[in-house]
């Protein structure tokens, strides 16, 4: 791929040089890899994604049973930690303090999590992660630096 620099005023007033415009992330993320490879000091380098838009991949249901199951799993972990500090202060009982703690965390954290379930009426009934998304990649270095990028990526 033969790389131009186009000369533009960028949003932090400076002159920077766009050296390549991609519709993926992984298609910039090489173009820098390769000045890398070349030996360019890609501190200088940007990748400015443009066209944002929020994406949300839905997982599944999140049923009452599940908000159970997890609200037991984390009121365990905690209950356990809880016991495991006051273990230390009942060397004797350090034992009986963490698995009281283990239960009681669980039992806690159960009832919590099917209750925070219910008083959600049914709303947001499911799981999901949210991502950010560009439209497109650009890479960039500042104006001063673009013909050392250039001939960085030429020999790469």
């Amino acid at each position: 791929m033969s790389a131009t620099a186009t000369l533009h005023r960028g949003t932090d007033r400076t002159d920077v040089s766009r050296l390549g415009e991609f519709t993926t992330y992984a298609e910039a993320e090489r173009m820098v890899d390769r000045l890398s490879d070349a030996g360019f000091p890609v501190e200088r380098v940007r990748i400015v994604g443009t066209g944002l838009h929020s994406v949300e991949q839905v997982m599944g249901r999140f049923t009452g049973g599940r908000a159970t199951l997890f609200g037991a799993a984390l009121g365990s972990w905690l209950g356990m930690l809880t016991g495991l500090a006051l273990g230390l202060f009942l060397p004797l009982a350090w034992l009986l303090t963490l698995v009281s703690g283990l239960v009681t965390g669980a039992v806690a954290g159960a009832a919590l999590g099917y209750l925070t379930h219910w008083a959600g009426d049914g709303r947001r009934d499911f799981t999901s992660t949210t991502a950010l998304r560009a439209r497109q990649y650009a890479v960039e270095v500042a104006g001063s630096h673009a013909p050392q990028a250039l001939r960085a990526l030429e020999r790469g």
